[in-house]
């Protein structure tokens, strides 16, 4: 029974297979969770539950994205669809900032702006100049890639601006005092608060292809694709990547800031509270 396949681009997604992988295989690949598990249970790190929820969760998700791949882009109204599951989500990706940082109030909207405004511009060039081929899948797969690389980059730098704001409080009321505005406080803060927020970033496409192979790359030649073709799509998802994740931190950073004062320059009454 084949489980999944790999299909070069014909007249239809799934009529060539070219990595067949059966259940059998796919249940083999678990044994590498199992030995998490005893290693848990051995040293004691109390995380079995933890491992087992998040082994199941990412089955059952990745399950239901290929079922919803399927159902979709067999579907008359497939370009339709793949707008609205990009529609849904920017809206997840913005729920996960605000409970990752639930004492940031006001953040909502502006990582709302920020991730919109990210994905909007990597989807107008990579569609716009013909980067990548307009269709349903690439869509949902452009805005997949973007989206899921902002997440972790945005959280950080919400985070980096609420300690920012707490632990430099005294600082930035000083400089009030002496009669910095908005701008200035946030053209003094918002330079350090983004680039450590998007260093990780930066430091991981320095070492592509040295210490790692990346997803797309590794999946395009596990397609057989050619391995230029799979470096050169590879290299367009990297600097997707990081123009995408520069542009919704500084975004966040810069309103950010500016949210944390009143019109008439004082803090919000509660620290956190932006």
């Amino acid at each position: 029974m084949i489980f999944f396949s790999i299909a070069e681009k014909t007249d239809s997604l799934y009529d060539q297979q070219i990595v067949d992988i059966s259940w059998l295989e796919f249940t083999l690949s678990l044994s590498l969770v199992v030995v998490t598990l005893l290693l848990s249970l051995l040293l004691r790190l109390h995380i079995q539950k933890s491992v087992f929820v998040a082994s199941v969760r990412a089955a059952l998700q990745l399950l239901a994205v290929g079922l919803l791949f399927t159902a979709i882009f067999d579907h008359k109204f497939a370009e339709l669809w793949s707008w609205l599951w990009v529609t849904f989500m920017v809206l997840l990706a913005t729920e996960i900032i605000r409970r990752r940082v639930p004492t940031v109030k006001r953040l909502p909207l502006v990582a709302l702006v920020a991730i919109t405004t990210s994905v909007a511009m990597v989807v107008s060039v990579v569609f716009l100049f013909s980067v990548i081929d307009y269709t349903p899948i690439n869509i949902v797969v452009v805005s997949g890639i973007t989206i899921g690389n902002i997440v972790p980059t945005a959280v950080l730098a919400v985070q980096q601006l609420n300690m920012q704001l707490t632990s430099r409080r005294l600082e930035a009321e000083s400089l009030l005092a002496l009669g910095a505005d908005k701008s200035t406080l946030t053209k003094f803060f918002a330079p350090q608060i983004i680039k450590t927020a998007i260093t990780t970033q930066i430091e991981r496409t320095k070492v592509v292809g040295l210490i790692a192979l990346p997803g797309a790359m590794t999946g395009l030649l596990l397609a057989g694709i050619e391995p230029m073709d799979a470096v050169l799509l590879q290299l367009i998802v990297m600097y997707m990547i990081l123009g995408s994740a520069t542009i919704t931190v500084c975004t966040i950073v810069w309103f950010g800031l500016k949210l944390s004062l009143t019109t008439d320059l004082r803090f919000i009454s509660q620290i956190n509270d932006i």
